[in-house]
């Protein structure tokens, strides 16, 4: 069964406009040549591709057609790219989902050998990421998911260190006698509602979680300045911590023994591209002078 680019491009074009009509001017043709191609297409795989809500998403089968289509795209401009056809400035550009924590401390230095190549990042938890993987909204990402993405492959990076840190006055104030006790009652630092970093941490020590008096700090330096000024205590990756600590400006809550370590792994789509495939080899590189081993 083939699949006629047009139709599968139209898809594309209603997922990313998001509606009907938007997709039909950006592809200049009527609302109607846009509905015929998606129901054509809809017809011939046998499956219901769009939800018709606003903004229209794509099912699940609709993503494995989205993510296609973005990748015959890449695939068209290294082509044009290599034959010299490519239009006058075009840029070479690679999208990328990358946690918080990464961008902050040492995903950026990956992307300086890269002069040619642009990127467009998208931060979200390394637990999230691969969802945009799957979705077809980004080519790569930097994720704590071992198992590939259908259509993807997967390297290791390396593992991120997060140790449990306080301010010294606040943990004078709120870190006293057993830990699981002190962090189940001591305000916490949190990077946002599906943060369970830290409600995680106190369940491995036995506890049932972090305590409800929260600080919600969405940005990876405004979470550990948060820390530091007093706010609450939290997971600090190791490399924002150590600085601090080495200035007192903050304690190790556990002794030196207590800390997680989180793998990250690179995953991106199957091919053949010369742009991501640079972005790769410079990613894996500088994660592993900045990670601990896998």
């Amino acid at each position: 069964m083939e699949l006629p680019l047009d139709q599968v491009r139209t898809l594309l074009a209603v997922v990313d406009e998001g509606t009907f009509d938007a997709a039909a001017a950006a592809l200049h043709v009527t609302p109607s040549a846009v509905s015929q191609r998606v129901k054509a297409l809809e017809q011939r795989t046998g499956r219901v591709l769009l939800r018709r809500t606003k903004p229209v998403r794509p099912t699940e089968s609709g993503e494995v057609l989205v993510r296609f289509a973005r990748q015959l795209a890449r695939l068209e401009r290294d082509a044009r790219g290599e034959l010299g056809m490519s239009g006058a400035g075009e840029p070479t550009r690679v999208t990328v989902a990358v946690n918080a924590d990464s961008l902050a401390t040492w995903f950026l230095g990956a992307l300086t050998g890269l002069p040619e190549v642009f990127v467009e990042l998208r931060r979200e938890d390394e637990d999230h990421t691969a969802a945009l993987l799957r979705e077809g909204l980004v080519m790569a990402a930097v994720t704590s998911a071992p198992d590939p993405v259908p259509g993807c492959s997967v390297r290791a990076l390396g593992r991120m260190r997060y140790l449990p840190v306080a301010a010294p006055v606040f943990a004078a104030a709120h870190v006293t006698g057993p830990l699981v006790e002190a962090l189940a009652r001591a305000p916490v630092m949190v990077f946002d509602r599906v943060d369970d970093f830290q409600d995680g941490f106190v369940r491995r020590l036995g506890g049932a979680g972090a305590s409800a008096l929260r600080h919600y700090v969405p940005t990876s330096e405004g979470f550990v300045d948060a820390v530091t000024a007093g706010l609450g205590w939290g997971m600090v990756p190791e490399a924002q911590a150590e600085p601090r600590l080495r200035e007192g400006r903050l304690v190790r809550l556990g002794g030196r023994e207590s800390w997680v370590d989180v793998p990250l792994y690179w995953q991106q789509w199957k091919l053949d591209s010369p742009a991501l495939g640079a972005v790769a080899e410079a990613v894996a590189s500088t994660a592993g002078s900045a990670l601990r081993r896998p």
